[in-house]
């Protein structure tokens, strides 16, 4: 079963460098069902859509706004999650949307240096209040192309994002500068860990040039007091309905495929989300 939520000296580092890495979050049993979940899944498969890294290289990842009942929804609303979400973010948290990035072997595109409040903020959303958990899929590498994370650049508040190829990347000089100050490091993760992230943190990938696939699963949160002042394709407060760990060995391999509801939420996030440039890794 998961290994519950962060602890107070992982909330710590969580806030003095952006990010901290839980290892081991999810069970072997827990892990290898959300895979064989994903990788079966025509639902899932069916409505991903992709984004051109400007290199010739695309990245496909599929996106929804309601976490659902199927196993991904379990994943999602567990207490390990939630709970280190609101720790992190010290309030009550709502779910902002989920993703499944498909970097497959030899294939999967590279993602630019971005922040992620630099394109939620064009979203209605104030403050970068907002935390990820991106859950390792497949192990991460560097050869598969694991993220890169800026360490306490979530300090240096927003920067202005441009377009590169068909995704939006963080304003290039000034991450230049950044990186001439500041250290770059490798995350590299085995199945199960699980990467807490802030909003304002400076992070990318490279593309996969390994034969080894890199799925992951990201949740995105915001904090409920950081409710958006306006509607965007990405959901208003909604109160979340957290479930216990053990309720993901419980969905056994219940997917969107094997859910209607969720599969309306799936295809109606595609819809919004395939033209806009806001759905970084």
């Amino acid at each position: 079963m998961a290994s519950g939520p962060l602890t107070a000296s992982q909330v710590s580092e969580y806030h003095e460098k952006g990010y901290v890495l839980a290892r081991g979050m999810f069970s072997e049993a827990e892990i290898e069902l959300l895979g064989r979940a994903a990788k079966q899944d025509r639902e899932l498969d069916a409505r991903s859509f992709g984004r051109n890294d400007g290199e010739g290289h695309v990245v496909r990842l599929s996106l929804w706004n309601h976490p659902g009942d199927a196993l991904y929804g379990m994943f999602a609303r567990c207490s390990s999650i939630v709970d280190s979400a609101e720790k992190l973010l010290n309030d009550e948290v709502y779910h902002y949307h989920s993703k499944m990035i498909m970097k497959d072997a030899r294939v999967g595109g590279a993602w630019a240096w971005h922040q992620d409040y630099g394109y939620w903020y064009q979203n209605g959303v104030l403050s970068p209040d907002l935390c990820s958990a991106s859950i390792a899929v497949d192990r991460a590498t560097r050869e598969n192309g694991c993220l890169q994370v800026v360490p306490g650049s979530h300090k240096l508040g927003r920067i202005d994002h441009v377009l590169t190829g068909e995704q939006a990347g963080a304003d290039r000089e000034r991450v230049d500068a950044i990186l001439q100050r500041f250290p770059l490091v490798y995350v590299e993760m085995e199945r199960g860990d699980v990467l807490f992230f802030h909003s304002n943190l400076l992070h990318r990938s490279d593309e996969n040039r390994s034969e080894h696939p890199r799925w992951s699963m990201i949740c995105c949160y915001n904090a409920a007091k950081n409710d958006p002042y306006k509607e965007a394709h990405h959901p208003r407060y909604t109160p979340l309905n957290k479930v216990p760990d053990s309720a993901i060995l419980d969905a056994g391999l219940r997917r969107f495929a094997d859910s209607s509801s969720d599969v309306a939420w799936l295809e109606a996030a595609r819809d919004q989300s395939a033209t806009s440039l806001d759905q970084p890794e």
